[in-house]
């Protein structure tokens, strides 16, 4: 059973930079996609970013695209999100997620979940 930590969320300011980072432990075998959604307040959870656990391809959403880096390290286990140039809306909590199959969007196409990280950017 794959397991996912996520850290590194805070609350910055709007133009700062925050890096997110995701602890994978358990299941590495069956993971081919690791992927970052966010969630705020009252709203359904918006993909932010995906990255190919072998091969590194990745995939952005144009609401971050240029702005946030996704990448992962298969020696350590993580994948990290590094977000520059952050606005008031793209506060929420941000969550990692694993899948046992190619790049995809959906919340609903990634079966394993951490726990989630607050990211707040302030105006």
């Amino acid at each position: 059973q794959v397991h996912l930590v996520e850290r590194g969320g805070g609350m910055v300011q709007t133009g700062d930079s925050l890096r997110l980072s995701c602890k994978v432990s358990g299941g590495q075998a069956y993971i081919y996609t690791m992927g970052w959604f966010r969630q705020s307040p009252g709203k359904e959870h918006e993909f932010v970013a995906a990255v190919g656990w072998r091969a590194g391809s990745t995939l952005y959403p144009d609401s971050v695209k240029g702005r946030f880096t996704i990448s992962r390290d298969s020696a350590e286990n993580t994948v990290s999100l590094q977000m520059d140039r952050l606005k008031p809306e793209d506060s929420g909590v941000y969550y990692c997620a694993a899948r046992a199959g190619p790049l995809a969007t959906a919340r609903t196409d990634f079966g394993s979940w951490g726990q989630g990280t607050q990211v707040t950017v302030s105006s």
